[in-house]
């Protein structure tokens, strides 16, 4: 048996993988990167990318039915969700294809489209799509496999053709009912789109309340927001069973505290949360650490209890988002190739949900603060009292901030509100230099933009 030998070889190319395979390979490193379906890895070909497109086309619908507000009464527009579909795919496509014509472009860098499992702890079979294999060794290993849904054993959900965040992407149809398993962020961007696609849709969370994770005021301003767009919520409530009773009809045994009742719906999209893509990996052959739900263990530098072998993005665990995985890339790279000491200790984790409005998040909660048995003081500022919400027409939604009030320092903060993200971002800028709620307070922002609000929003903290 041929063993290749390189210096580097990195599993996956998502959003650590590409860049960092580019960076080594022009720092003179030989370096493979094996993929096994499409370049890119979930953001660019099922995550961000896809869905952010079809986000947009589903606020483009919402604001034809609320432009008549605004004194522009839009009659008789209709959705063409396979033209949605078509200029998603483009979109789509056209990352994918430039992200691969970088790569194949890239000197020292071999680009291989096949499945890689371990056989030793530095060496990797690649079984290549055409049927033959190849074998890799290096003494630098990165694995950047990601995640995939996770589906849960619920009597007859194995023979009903479920959806997931993947395969409704595929959809040329708008489903007449769809059920959503799930009342996270993955399952209220895609509830909340599909119903302004026209879809009649139910959110199905086993827990007491939507986004568990946050504060509790800011998951009952996202229930409130999702029901006066008619989506139906069912919390502390899971399903039990699943009946495909005709081609195209799903019966759904629905269980809470209370009672068991049955509802019919058209399609189930299952966004109950995600597990590492580890179990083809064969990492017993390797010694490299695991957690009891199949994770890969790191240390501050992503580094594997085996020495040289790293994971980075999701099939490590911790926060699932894009920019961390990137941010994974940088810590990794300056390590290596330029003897720096960096960790991902401490670092920030800001992130948003895309909904409409969306919620941006960086930080710690109201909820973490008093855990921790912090002393803290919480602004919080309604849209409807911020002047480019009204004059807009979109009020919906708040602002929110954890300050210490002793020091002055932000310590988190919840955006739910048009621009939340954007808004989100200064907010994580004034925490990473140190800029202290009192000096945002009279800051000088143009007028009249949602950030000036943040005037407002500290206005209200006495010191």
């Amino acid at each position: 048996m041929r063993i290749e030998q390189y210096d580097a070889i990195i599993i996956g190319s998502g959003q650590a993988g590409v860049p960092l395979a580019k960076k080594m390979a022009n720092a003179g490193k030989k370096v493979a990167l094996i993929e096994k379906k499409w370049v890119g890895g979930t953001c660019i070909n099922d995550g961000c990318t896809p869905t952010k497109t079809w986000v947009a086309s589903a606020k483009a619908a919402y604001a034809a039915t609320k432009s008549i507000d605004l004194g522009v009464p839009i009659k008789n527009y209709r959705v063409d969700i396979a033209q949605i579909k078509k200029r998603k795919d483009e979109i789509v496509e056209n990352a994918r294809k430039g992200n691969q014509k970088a790569l194949e472009e890239t000197k020292n860098l071999d680009l291989i489209f096949g499945e890689a499992v371990f056989t030793d702890i530095k060496t990797i079979l690649i079984r290549l799509p055409e049927g033959k294999e190849r074998t890799l060794k290096a003494e630098l290993i990165f694995i950047n496999t990601g995640a995939k849904t996770h589906i849960p054993k619920v009597k007859g959900l194995d023979t009903i053709n479920y959806l997931t965040s993947t395969t409704i992407l595929n959809l040329d149809k708008v489903p007449e009912h769809l059920l959503i398993i799930g009342g996270n962020y993955i399952g209220l961007e895609f509830g909340q789109m599909f119903r302004r696609f026209g879809s009649k849709v139910t959110v199905l969370e086993k827990s007491g309340r939507l986004i568990p994770r946050e504060d509790e005021d800011v998951s009952e301003e996202m229930r409130n927001l999702l029901e006066l767009e008619a989506i139906d919520i069912l919390t502390s409530s899971q399903a039990i069973a699943f009946e495909q009773t005709s081609k195209e009809k799903i019966s759904v045994t629905i269980k809470n505290s209370k009672q068991e009742k049955k509802i019919s719906c058209s399609h189930v999209l299952i966004a109950a949360g995600r597990v590492p893509q580890t179990d083809t990996l064969q990492l017993d052959k390797t010694k490299v650490k695991l957690n009891d739900t199949g994770y890969i263990q790191v240390n501050g530098k992503l580094e594997t209890n085996i020495k040289g072998i790293y994971a980075l993005g999701d099939v490590k665990g911790g926060p699932a988002f894009t920019h961390i995985s990137y941010n994974d890339y940088t810590i990794v790279y300056r390590n290596l190739l330029e003897h720096k000491n960096y960790t991902t200790r401490n670092r920030p984790i800001p992130y948003c949900m895309f909904t409409d409005p969306p919620l941006g998040r960086v930080g710690i909660s109201e909820t973490d603060a008093k855990k921790q048995g912090l002393k803290i003081k919480v602004a919080k500022l309604p849209m409807a009292y911020v002047a480019r919400a009204v004059e807009t027409g979109d009020t919906r939604g708040f602002m929110k901030a954890v300050v210490d009030p002793k020091t002055k320092k932000i310590l988190g903060a919840a955006i739910l509100g048009a621009e939340g993200g954007e808004i989100m971002s200064i907010l994580q800028m004034a925490m990473e230099g140190k800029v202290t709620y009192d000096r945002l307070r009279y800051f000088i922002f143009a007028h009249p933009l949602y950030a000036e609000s943040l005037n407002n929003l500290f206005m209200g903290l006495e010191d």
